[in-house]
């Protein structure tokens, strides 16, 4: 029989068979290996770990702890759920189940809901399933012989997405014992692979996330390689389930939504708006130090501003429809950018005028459908810590910089410590459709991007296929205290859409040039931003940032006279401050204080009132003792200006 060779991560090489797989590569290597092994990279592309390899080919096997292990366990777990609600729901219709950041889920199509013991008896199902060790085969299909067996089997909403795939394209499915399903892969070789898993909960979803169409029931779980790693990810869950920024933004009265007023349209309260202002107030410091001016749009404007733009063709679908204004159609906006594009062109510009920084901190407006919704963090209408940079290309690298080390300078301020830098950039399939048709413009910016990032010694991926309409765009990702991801600020290049609007300078020459463009918002929106720092500080913000920052707590009503003396002198030295002269007993005022994690506490007693001291108390410190006003003052007012990022729980 002919032999191939198979080259290792570690440059080594055997000689096997024709035919060999990774599977059985694995367990030549060791029993330990084939027991983890859950897929295989060959040539670098991921595959079962039963893919016949027929050529001299690199191998990575492939680990359930690894990255792109997990991924595929995930999936797998999902297919795993799917089989088992089968089994115990034979009637139920299986529609989608993605593998996303540490979890899985899947949407079916069934009478009611799925109960907590429902629940239960899938996981024991599955744990059942798994235990069978059922072998995992892989097919390749045609389009019309997908629709056939998805028809056959009755699964119509399989049906309906291979109809939306292209004819062309070859389909795949994947079999355990009696279920079968559309999916690219890979999958795990068997279903015993399968043992640290769990069900996590359920909640409606909307077919494709349109409230148009039928409400279906999802269910999450999540699964991993060790016993351990399971452990440590359900703690970590309920540790984010105590920070949840909708239960604790509730709790904390910092928003609120009402059905009145529309889904997706944040109230904020007091405590919010205190949030707000704080973040409003810190960026636009940082901003005018970094040469930005401040402008301010309208809310809505014609059509043919966003036909111009390019919004309507690639954003209509998130934007709300046009009104009828004098026989001409009006959008809410969407966003910023073609209203700064109007103001730069306001004036003629010089080569010694640039860079040209506009900043606005302006309510935009998207239609997101109901079911993407989710508190703070996709909303309809935001409030975007926007600005739009017009430079020359011998500025571009040295303002894109400015830019990214912004970032890092926030980060300092909420205490983030964990940052990854996502590059989308453009594909060639999507020219002319889902990009701007320029691709020499395309590989010029990205390649200036890319040399900007590495010279600022920036952590970052590339993530093909996902830029902006108009060029290249920069996710940030970060992560809270506790290690949960969130997506927060952006960061876009755009060298297509300023010539659409004819903006231009006159060079050094004397020739008409135009103009880069540089879109960045460092603090996301402020609905992202709050729901990011309400989670990443589990309510507990730092003394500058917190709504409340001082509580006066009298003791009796003997001292509410001395108590209202000391909230004044508070209050005119711009301390946001509270007076809890209630006749409850000191105990239970400062447990309310604890519950609403109010910062200071100054507890007002007999004695305090007779020696003209006050008695200081701070969350997750105890008491400080005793202390005239004037110190307290000089400390709060100092960490107050230099925004330290105190006042948390070690973790």
């Amino acid at each position: 029989m002919k032999n191939i060779t198979i080259t290792f991560p570690d440059k080594s090489t055997r000689s096997y068979p024709v035919g060999i797989t990774p599977m059985e590569i694995a367990e030549s290597i060791g029993e330990r290996l084939a027991i983890a092994t859950v897929a295989a990279k060959v040539d670098d592309i991921l595959v079962d770990a039963t893919y016949s390899i027929q050529k001299d080919a690199q191998v990575n096997i492939v680990t359930g702890d690894s990255p792109e292990g997990h991924d595929v366990l995930l999936h797998s777990t999902a297919h795993l759920m799917a089989q088992a609600v089968k089994e115990l729901f034979p009637k139920a219709k299986v529609t989608i189940g993605p593998a996303i950041e540490n979890r899985f889920y899947y949407d079916f199509d069934i009478d009611g809901t799925f109960s907590d013991e429902d629940l239960q008896n899938i996981e024991d199902k599955m744990r059942e399933l798994a235990k069978k060790d059922y072998p995992v085969s892989r097919k390749e299909l045609t389009r019309a012989e997908a629709i056939k067996l998805f028809q056959e089997i009755d699964e119509l909403y399989k049906v309906e997405i291979i109809k939306d795939i292209d004819p062309s394209e070859r389909l795949t499915v994947y079999q355990q014992a009696s279920f079968i399903d559309l999916c690219r892969g890979p999958h795990v070789p068997s279903t015993g692979k399968i043992k640290y898993f769990k069900v996590l909960e359920s909640s409606g979803a909307y077919w494709r996330g349109d409230e148009k169409n039928k409400m279906l029931q999802r269910i999450y779980g999540t699964s991993f390689g060790s016993k351990q790693a399971l452990k440590d990810y359900l703690h970590f869950l309920e540790e984010a389930k105590k920070r949840d920024h909708r239960k604790l933004g509730k709790e904390l009265k910092i928003f609120t939504f009402d059905e009145e007023v529309g889904p997706g349209l944040p109230l904020w309260l007091p405590n919010g708006t205190v949030i707000i202002e704080e973040l409003e107030k810190l960026a636009k410091e940082v901003e005018r130090k970094a040469g930005y001016t401040q402008v301010r749009t309208p809310h809505l404007t014609k059509g043919k501003l966003y036909e111009k733009s390019g919004h309507l063709d690639h954003y209509k679908d998130s934007m709300y429809p046009a009104m009828d204004v004098d026989g001409t159609d009006y959008y809410v906006k969407p966003m910023n950018c073609p209203h700064h594009h109007k103001i730069y062109a306001s004036s003629k510009r010089s080569y010694r005028d640039l860079p040209v920084r506009l900043s606005e901190y302006g309510t935009c407006y998207r239609y997101e459908k109901s079911g993407q919704l989710f508190g703070l963090m996709r909303v309809r209408s935001m409030q975007m810590n926007d600005a739009h940079i017009y430079c020359r290309p011998d500025q571009f690298k040295e303002e894109f910089l400015a830019v990214c080390n912004l970032y890092f300078k926030y980060f300092e301020i909420f205490g983030i410590e964990k940052y990854q830098m996502r590059l989308s950039l453009h594909n060639v399939e999507g020219l002319g459709k889902k990009f701007v048709n320029e691709p020499k413009l395309w590989l010029k910016t990205e390649k200036i991007v890319k040399e900007a990032l590495k010279e600022g010694n920036f952590n970052y991926i590339e993530v093909p296929g996902e830029a902006a309409f108009y060029g290249p765009k920069i996710d940030v990702q970060v992560w809270s205290a506790i290690g949960k991801e969130f997506t927060l600020a952006t960061n876009q290049v755009d060298f297509a859409i300023p010539s659409k609007f004819g903006l231009t300078y006159t060079s050094e020459k004397g020739t008409e040039e135009t103009p880069i463009c540089i879109h960045r918002a460092p603090l996301s929106t402020h609905e992202r931003m709050i729901g990011f720092l309400i989670e990443h500080y589990g309510g507990d913000f730092p003394l500058w940032l917190a709504p409340v920052q001082v509580t006066i707590l009298s003791v009796s009503e003997k001292t509410n006279d001395y108590a209202k003396e000391i909230y004044n002198k508070l209050f005119d030295h711009d301390i946001r401050v509270n007076l809890d002269d209630r006749p409850d007993k000191i105990g239970a005022k400062i447990r309310q204080a604890e519950i609403e994690k109010v910062n200071v506490m100054v507890i007002i007693g007999e004695k305090e009132r007779d020696i003209k001291t006050i008695s200081v108390r701070r969350r997750f410190i105890g008491d400080l003792g005793s202390m005239k006003f004037d110190e307290l003052i000089v400390q709060l007012q100092d960490e107050i200006k230099l925004r330290r990022n105190t006042n948390r729980k070690e973790e």
